[in-house]
């Protein structure tokens, strides 16, 4: 006769099965979570278009927002040759950038390093030893020698589990600092370059100024030779050619003075290519330097075009991460361990089977009480996201701002060259009409002296104005980032 099943008897063993599964269970789940809030980007107020993106003067128009900035080599907009070849050894030789790039090297290396902590740590000893025990040890049993040989050789693995996201918001955090000193030294890099390039045009504008100072000294040499000549032959009196020498001096002076600013510049510019100011030398060129079309685009792209911009939202997400950080401190650490080896008082056959040893199991470690540190270190966290999200937006803001005032400083500055050269043309007319005149006996040499001097200021602010103009085109470029996107940054996968 068969004995009846006893219900549910077949599945006992199915049910101690999963609850001995369950403890795995639980910590595979737990190793999933993380304890970061989700991140997400600050918002930034954003405007549909730049308010100064289409001037009226006539000589600058932006192109259209599809266009970009070259991606390398942004200053080959100006077209001059020897420009490039300085920002090359800027590149090569700025010890500002070998800097920048060596913080960049240690940010990846401790980006490697935290990311090292997602696998086992395993290590191996070996020792060798002569012990000698206290005669009068505790416990120290009678047949106990008391001098022996140890000899040990073992290895030990040792893992943490990540139960509560510690250890990848960890990596995490890191990357985000990685990829914020990346977009650093792309920054550096950008400022550097915009600074060579504003002082090569700053350069090259008193280039133009001392060519001007030095036509004027010539023609001014001319009217005092006339004047002298007149003043001999009792024409004009005394006065005309103290008036004359009076100006000649004057603009021999103004060229000293350009002379002096133009070797200021040669030697900033010497700093920022690694030469030596004593023996670096820029050869004058008076060239005329065309203004660029400087693709703007719209304000949302400048949100991935700026890495200064990039470089403080990483940190925002850097900052994230570490209240993941925090808040896992208050949750326990399981680590879990094994060691062996093998352990003989003798040396010879010390790998045999009689000599092993081993351990294997976790520890747990949990803090009861830490007198609010682990609170304080959570609202520490929150505090320095809120900052880092606070000096993002502020960041944003000032390239937008920095955006629109060098459109609107390359716009007014249009209109006002074109008035200015309107000015200039009519100065060196009213000197050609006073010389005329003066040699004809129809004015005094004061009416020479006041023409001539409006026509160099004129040429001179006119070439002022050329420069001006061309210095925000450089900061216009250096405020839309340079052709540098958010793509650049690594991707740092782990």
């Amino acid at each position: 006769m068969t004995k009846p099943e006893i219900p549910g008897r077949h599945r006992a063993p199915r049910s101690t099965s999963l609850l001995r599964g369950a403890p795995l269970a639980i910590i595979v789940a737990l190793a999933g979570c993380s304890l970061a809030p989700e991140y997400k980007v600050p918002a930034v107020p954003v405007a549909p278009s730049y308010q100064n993106a289409d001037g009226d003067s006539g000589l600058w128009q932006t192109a259209q927002p599809s266009d970009q900035l070259p991606r390398d080599h942004w200053w080959q907009l100006y077209h001059d040759t020897r420009l490039d070849q300085l920002q090359q050894r800027l590149l090569a030789n700025n010890a500002d950038i070998a800097a920048a790039l060596a913080h960049y090297r240690q940010a990846q290396a401790f980006d490697l390093q935290s990311r090292s902590a997602l696998f086992p740590t395993v290590s191996t000893n070996a020792n060798g030893q002569r012990d000698r025990e206290s005669d009068t040890k505790p416990l120290r049993g009678a047949t106990s020698p008391a001098d022996y040989n140890s000899f040990t050789v073992g290895a030990e693995v040792d893992y943490e589990l990540d139960l509560w996201g510690r250890i990848r918001n960890t990596v995490e955090a890191s990357k985000a600092e990685t990829q914020a000193s990346a977009a650093d030294l792309a920054s550096a890099q950008l400022s550097l370059q915009a600074q060579l390039a504003d002082n090569y045009i700053q350069l090259r504008g008193l280039d133009q100024q001392i060519a001007l100072f030095q036509q004027s000294i010539d023609a001014f040499q001319k009217a005092l030779k006339l004047t002298q000549n007149l003043h001999t032959g009792g024409v004009v009196s005394g006065l005309d050619v103290a008036r004359a020498q009076s100006q000649l001096s004057s603009a021999k002076s103004l060229w000293s003075q350009a002379l002096a600013q133009r070797a200021l510049i040669q030697d900033a510019i010497a700093v920022l290519v690694g030469d030596s100011a004593s023996t670096f030398k820029l050869a004058t060129q008076t060239d005329t330097i065309n203004l660029p079309q400087v693709p703007a685009g719209v304000p949302s792209t400048l949100l991935q075009r700026r890495p200064d911009i990039a470089a403080a939202e990483r940190r925002v997400a850097e900052a994230n991460a570490r209240i993941g950080i925090a808040r896992a401190a208050y949750f326990p650490s399981l680590t879990l361990s094994a060691q062996g080896g093998f352990q003989s008082a003798q040396y010879p056959n010390l790998l045999t089977a009689p000599n092993q040893f081993w351990a294997i199991g976790p520890s747990l470690f949990e803090t009861i009480f830490d007198g609010g540190k682990r609170k304080a270190g959570v609202r520490a966290a929150k505090a320095a996201t809120d900052e880092a999200g606070a000096r993002y937006r502020g960041v944003a803001l000032n390239a937008f701002a920095q955006v629109e005032d060098n459109l609107a400083q390359i716009d007014h500055i249009g209109v006002a060259r074109t008035d200015q050269k309107d000015a200039a043309d009519a100065a060196q007319h009213s000197v050609d009409l006073s010389l005329d005149r003066y040699k004809e006996g129809a004015v005094g040499y004061l009416d020479v002296v006041q023409a001539q001097t409006t026509a160099l200021d004129a040429q001179r602010t006119l070439l002022t104005l050329n420069t001006n103009q061309l210095r925000a085109s450089v900061q216009l470029v250096k405020a839309l980032g340079g052709g540098w996107s958010t793509s650049d940054l690594p991707s740092l996968r782990h």
